[in-house]
């Protein structure tokens, strides 16, 4: 019996042994050591990324917001249009899927002018558009997936920068003509909202805002456009009473208001445009001026336009004058100065600024004067975006719109 104690304690001290070295937790040789701190709970890794693991915030290029105009202001913009014209104009915008901010169509396709009355179908004058977008690249280039041809092959082979590029020469538009779209030709036009404001409020070509100065039926609407364009439509009335007598029709008004984008243009003096376009325009669309004119006029100092008259009365002494002359658009005010510093060989920094232009206001040759440089103004971007004209239409599209123009300037029709 004592043997066989013997020999199992002999076998399972080595068998002891053997566990403790295989043993995972290791044998301290002091109990003194404090076991380690236990880990902290371990958080899901999260998935890698091939880009960035902290991708950098996005940096906004808005512009700074304008203050939420009051619901009536520019009611005077909004001209009404048959029911039939508004829901074709609406059609026709709603299938462009590039970003447009503002949108309106003129012209004799949206508002009657004097000769149109017997022309038939076929003969019916293209629907004019002009859309002012915030990147005429981006436009341009998704405009020119969805429609490639609206634009002319070359402008398709260089791409969109191409396109956005030479719309900035001159007044900064791009157009296409001659496009088929909800059963009838339309001409657009592509302008950025930056240049479009630039132009309504200082006057820097005229091109736009010329255009603007007449009737046209806003389609898709802007805050900040539609405070520039007031500021415009102002600007064309007190540009407008300073070349008018004190008593005079409002027919008056309103064809001055109009010859402004005209005086000047290239294409009048050439067999190009009609001769009487203007009176064309203001003998159809009288209601349409009025509407748009009338409440800023009245609103003027020394203007005398009731409602129920077509009797325009004015103070024309040179102090009711100045008031206008010194709220003109930039552009045409340092023309007026030039003009008149050349003239007299005084610099209006050595000399008093209001006697300079209270002097100026009653000077009886302002009338033409303020006719030249406006007509200075328009002379040159509309003689650019003629020969423009070319590369952006091409060279068919260019050649059939040309033989248009002629054949209604030879007939005497709009």
């Amino acid at each position: 019996m004592l043997c066989v104690a013997r020999s199992s304690r002999s076998v399972s001290r080595p068998v002891l042994l053997l566990v403790r070295t295989l043993a995972t937790e290791p044998i301290h040789a002091s109990g003194d050591i404090p076991p380690p701190p236990p880990q902290p709970p371990s958080r899901p890794a999260k998935p890698r990324t091939s880009l960035y693991l902290r991708p950098r915030p996005a940096v906004s290029h808005k512009h700074p917001s304008i203050p939420t105009l009051p619901p009536t202001f520019g009611a005077n913009q909004l001209l009404p249009v048959t029911d039939s014209t508004r829901a074709l104009l609406e059609d026709i915008v709603s299938q462009f899927d590039a970003p447009i901010r503002y949108a309106f169509a003129y012209g004799s396709g949206v508002f009657e002018q004097d000769g149109y009355e017997s022309q038939k179908q076929e003969d019916k004058p293209m629907l004019d558009f002009m859309f002012a977008v915030t990147h005429p690249a981006h436009f341009h280039s998704i405009n020119m997936h969805q429609h490639p041809h609206h634009y002319p092959l070359h402008a398709r082979l260089l791409g969109s920068d191409y396109v956005s590029r030479l719309e900035e020469v001159g007044p900064g538009v791009w157009f296409n003509p001659y496009i088929s779209m909800g059963g009838v030709r339309i001409k657009y036009g592509v302008t950025t909202v930056d240049n479009l404001c630039s132009d309504l409020l200082n006057w820097k070509s005229l091109y736009l805002a010329g255009r603007m100065h007449k009737p046209l039926r806003i389609i898709k609407d802007d805050a900040r456009v539609r405070l520039t364009q007031q500021v415009n439509l102002t600007s064309a009335v007190r540009a407008a009473l300073l070349t008018l007598p004190n008593e005079f029709p409002e027919t008056s008004l309103f064809e001055r208001i109009t010859g402004i984008s005209y005086n000047g243009d290239p294409r009048m003096w050439l067999p190009a445009e009609n001769r009487g376009k203007v009176s064309n325009i203001v003998r159809k669309q009288g209601p349409q001026f009025k509407e748009l004119y009338h409440r800023l006029a009245v609103g003027l100092p020394g203007v005398h336009w009731p409602v129920g008259e077509t009797t325009i009365r004015q103070d024309t002494s040179a102090l009711a004058r100045v008031a206008h002359l010194r709220k003109l658009p930039s552009n045409l005010m340092q023309g007026v100065r030039e003009h008149y510093s050349r003239k007299s060989g005084v610099s209006i920094d050595a000399a008093d600024e209001s006697e300079f232009w209270l002097g100026l206001a009653g000077d009886e040759k302002l009338p033409q004067v303020l006719t030249e440089e406006m007509g200075t103004i328009v002379r040159y971007p509309a003689a650019v975006q003629s020969v423009k004209g070319i590369a952006s239409a091409g060279l068919g599209k260019s050649m059939q719109y040309s033989m248009a123009k002629i054949g209604k300037w030879w007939s005497g029709s709009p």
